[in-house]
C-alpha cells in the first residue's frame, strides 16, 4: 500500500505532546493525503508534508518499562514522574503508579 522503501519518521503510538497550530496544519495536510490504515504511519506522513520532524523524549516508553518486581523502585514516585505515556502495564499496576505519582 505504501509507495516508498520506508515509512517516514513518525510518533510512536500511545500519545504525543503538540500544539494546537501543528493540529491544525495536520488536519489540512491529513485531506491532501490518501488514509493510510496505520495511523502512527499516516501522522508520519502528514508530518512528512508539512516539513516537521518528530522528536524523541525519554518520558515516552512506548516499549513498557523495565521493572524488577521486587525492587523498592517500584514504590517510589521519582521513578515514575518524568514518564508522560507508558505501554505495557497492568491497570493494577497503573493506579499503583498515579497514586504514588
Amino acid at each position: 500500500l505504501y509507495s516508498k522503501n520506508n515509512y517516514p519518521p513518525y510518533a510512536g503510538g500511545g500519545g504525543f505532546v503538540m500544539d494546537g497550530s501543528l493540529a491544525k496544519r495536520l488536519h489540512k495536510a491529513s485531506e491532501t493525503l490518501e488514509l493510510y490504515p496505520i495511523d502512527d504511519v499516516f501522522l508520519g506522513m502528514c508530518l512528512e508534508v508539512l516539513k516537521v520532524s518528530p522528536v524523541g523524549h525519554e518520558g515516552f516508553k512506548t516499549f513498557g518499562i523495565v521493572k524488577n518486581k521486587n525492587s523498592k523502585m517500584n514504590k517510589e514516585p521519582c521513578f515514575f514522574r518524568a514518564m508522560l505515556v507508558v505501554h505495557k502495564l497492568l491497570p493494577p499496576d497503573l493506579l499503583q503508579m498515579w497514586d504514588l505519582v
